[in-house]
C-alpha cells in the first residue's frame, strides 16, 4: 500500500502537494506564510466554496483521486465563471483517516493542478487535518475585470434562455455506477470528472447576459433558481435539446425516460444564461423563454412545453 499521512506526517504531505505549484501573475504571495496575498486589480474579488464528502459526492470505488481533485476544481471554477468572472486562484482544505495512502493525496493534488493550470489558475494554500473520512474543501476566488457580474436574479421578460455545454452525461454516468457497471465509458468518465466550459462564463458577459447559472443541481432546478431570484417564469422547449446517443443507451438499460437525464441531471457544470434575443452567442443554444408570473404560473415557475414537469427536478440538499 506505500506509505501513509501517518507515517508521511502533517508538514510532509503540505511539502509533497505544494513543492513545484506554479504561482500566477495574480499571486503576490503564495504557499509557506500565514496566508497567501493574492492581487484585486478591479477592488472586487468573487469567492465560492464547495465541499466533497467521500460516501456522498465521490466513491473511492467508483473514482480515482486524480479525478477527484478534477472535480474538485471543476465545480468551484466554474462557479467563478457563471459569475462572468476569471478564476484566479484557489486554497484547498483537506481531511482524512491517518491511514489512508499519501499517494491517493498527491494523486489528488495533481488532478486540482491539472484542472485548474490551464486556466491560469493558482493553488496558493490550504490546510490539512485528521478525519474518520475524506472530505475536500476548495474555496475559489476570481476577478471581474470591470464586468459587473452576472446575477441570477437579472433575468427579464422577453429574453431567451441557452445553455452550453453537455448536460445528463454525468448522472447518466451515476446511475451506471450505481448498478455496478462502467459502461458506457464515456458518461462514467463524465460523472468521475466534468468539462465545464469556462470561457463561456466571462464571454457570456461581454455579451450582455441578464442572468446565468451553473448547471449543478439539473437544468430544471437551476433554471428554478434563477425564475425565483428574477422574479419570472421560465419555460424549457423539450424540441430544442438533444439526448445523446450514450443517454439513451443508459436510458433503454435502467428504464429511464432519457430526456430525464437532460432536464434533471446535475454535475456537468453546463453554464445555462438569459439574454436578450439579439445578444445570444455564437455556440450557445436557446431552449426556452423568460415570461412574466400570472395566477396561473406564478414567479419562480419552470415549465416544459407550457407544462408542470412530474417528478423531481433535480438535486437539493437535505431533502428527504
Amino acid at each position: 500500500m506505500g506509505e501513509t499521512l501517518a507515517g508521511t506526517g502533517e508538514f510532509g504531505v503540505i511539502a509533497a502537494v505544494t513543492g513545484g505549484l506554479k504561482q500566477g501573475d495574480d499571486v503576490l504571495v503564495g504557499p509557506g506564510d500565514d496566508a497567501a496575498v493574492v492581487a484585486v486589480p478591479d477592488g472586487r474579488m468573487v469567492i465560492t466554496v464547495d465541499l466533497m464528502f467521500e460516501g456522498r459526492h465521490f466513491r473511492r470505488d467508483w473514482s480515482e483521486p486524480y479525478d477527484v481533485g478534477r472535480k474538485a476544481a471543476a465545480q468551484n471554477l466554474v462557479d467563478i465563471a457563471a459569475m462572468g468572472a476569471r478564476p484566479t486562484s484557489m486554497v484547498v482544505g483537506l481531511a482524512a483517516p491517518a491511514d489512508l495512502p499519501t499517494s491517493w493525496v498527491t494523486e489528488l493534488s495533481r488532478g486540482l493542478v491539472d484542472e485548474s493550470e490551464p486556466l491560469g489558475v493558482s493553488i496558493v494554500g490550504g490546510d490539512t487535518v485528521q478525519g474518520d473520512k475524506i472530505v475536500v474543501s476548495v474555496t475559489a476566488f476570481g476577478t471581474l475585470e470591470g464586468r459587473r457580474p452576472v446575477l441570477r436574479s437579472g433575468a427579464r421578460p422577453g429574453d431567451e434562455v441557452a445553455v452550453v455545454g453537455r448536460l445528463g452525461w454525468a448522472e447518466a454516468g451515476y446511475a451506471v455506477l450505481a448498478r455496478g457497471f462502467r459502461s458506457p465509458r464515456a458518461v462514467v468518465e463524465a460523472h468521475r470528472r466534468p468539462e465545464p466550459p469556462y470561457d463561456e462564463g466571462p464571454r457570456a458577459a461581454i455579451a450582455g447576459a441578464s442572468a446565468m447559472c451553473d448547471v449543478s443541481d439539473g437544468l430544471l432546478a437551476d433554471l428554478g433558481h434563477i425564475a425565483a431570484a428574477s422574479g419570472v417564469t421560465i419555460d424549457v422547449r423539450s424540441r430544442t435539446l438533444t439526448v445523446d446517443e450514450p443517454l439513451q443507451a443508459v436510458a433503454a438499460a435502467t428504464g429511464k425516460e432519457p430526456l430525464s437525464f437532460v432536464l434533471t441531471g446535475g454535475e456537468d457544470h453546463a453554464l445555462v444564461a438569459t439574454f436578450e434575443p439579439a445578444d445570444v452567442p455564437e455556440g450557445w443554444r436557446v431552449i426556452g423563454a423568460v415570461a412574466e408570473g400570472n395566477d396561473n404560473r406564478p414567479a419562480g415557475t419552470v415549465t416544459v412545453d407550457g407544462e408542470p414537469y412530474e417528478g423531481d427536478q433535480g438535486h437539493a440538499h437535505f431533502r428527504s
